[in-house]
């Protein structure tokens, strides 16, 4: 993502520019909703120089990890669950299938192995420790969401490749390196994936890998529904990463309500600079309220240092800005490195 985040570059024409769509452009792709100008970022970076910035936990990243529940994880075949993996990436276990979410395993959110952002928290659970899986979601192309070695070692995982839903313009990046089981999709779209129902929803973001592709390529979140006449129906909201806007209401509006959503949380400071593209703890429980979301899950924190709030900050607002909302204690929380939660 930091090395995206340099990408100052147009579009070219996009292939997929349809004037009958208003998130497409004849540059590439844009948000539902106007935002403010881009902030400067040679102006962030001297300011994180300057004021020796994120600050380090006082727990020196010592967090509280959980066992994860590997045995029943590869043999649960009916209970609903999620088990949060680290950052963007968790397991949701519904109806009997796996899917996983932006599968983010590497040690850094780059390009290199030498450079860019570095696990902080080490992970507690493995690709090889996984049941198999189903549906990989793609929320956009930054590359604390979309690694390259993550999704290669899924699509070899033993008894097939899962099937990768990605937003437009991911599916040809896929196929360069081998993927082919891939559905990409524009906002609004549904697929059906055996017993369930996704939907590729807006959210308030940008994409990129390099320094000329800004926008090339869409981004979004998702929607995972158990089909009609499901024995124990049950629904999913996975925001990706995001900005707050009014996407959150048309959602809500659309779908009804969640039984779980999986709301972002971290990266969210400064503010002038973060604003348009992370949502902080205050607005992420205005989106739990916006979709109507029985309970939600902070994630996108606690992995990677990729803003300047101390990494071990965003629970701790989280816990304030839903006390402040009037939400019930466990209504909005977090869960520990590995933790699976299991819903009724």
């Amino acid at each position: 993502m930091v090395l995206a985040l340099i990408s100052a570059g147009c579009a070219a024409a996009s292939k997929y520019y349809d004037p009958d769509k208003p998130n497409r452009t004849p540059s590439g792709f844009r948000n539902n909703y106007p935002q403010e100008p881009r902030a400067s970022l040679l102006k962030w970076q001297w300011e994180r120089i300057t004021q020796g910035v994120p600050k380090a936990p006082a727990n020196h990243y010592q967090f509280p990890m959980a066992t994860p529940e590997i045995a029943w994880l590869q043999s649960n075949k009916t209970a609903s669950s999620v088990t949060w993996i680290s950052h963007a990436t968790a397991l949701l276990q519904i109806d009997g299938m796996n899917v996983i979410t932006d599968p983010m395993f590497s040690d850094r959110a780059s390009p290199f192995s030498f450079i860019g952002p570095k696990r902080k928290v080490p992970l507690n659970i493995t690709l090889a420790q996984l049941p198999h899986i189903d549906v990989v979601v793609i929320s956009h192309n930054h590359y604390d969401h979309l690694d390259q070695a993550s999704v290669e070692q899924l699509n070899q995982q033993a008894g097939g490749p899962p099937l990768f839903l990605v937003p437009l313009g991911v599916k040809d990046w896929m196929a360069g390196i081998g993927i082919t089981n891939v559905r990409e999709m524009d906002w609004w779209d549904k697929t059906v994936v055996g017993k369930l129902d996704v939907h590729f929803v807006p959210a308030q973001h940008w994409s990129a890998r390099g320094l000329m592709d800004r926008s090339e390529t869409l981004w979004g979140g998702w929607v995972i529904k158990t089909g009609e006449g499901a024995p124990r129906p049950f629904s999913v909201f996975f925001a990706g990463d995001t900005g707050y806007s009014k996407d959150f209401q048309d959602i809500g509006r659309r779908f009804g309500s969640f039984d779980l959503a999986l709301i972002p949380i971290g990266a969210y400071a400064p503010r002038w600079f973060m604003k348009g593209q992370h949502v902080d703890p205050e607005e992420a429980v205005l989106i739990h309220k916006d979709v109507h979301a029985k309970r939600s899950i902070g994630i996108h924190w606690g992995t990677f240092e990729l803003a300047d709030e101390p990494i071990d900050e965003p629970p701790k607002l989280l816990t304030e800005a839903a006390k402040k909302a009037g939400l019930p204690e466990d209504e909005f929380t977090v869960l520990k490195h590995g933790e699976t939660l299991r819903l009724n």
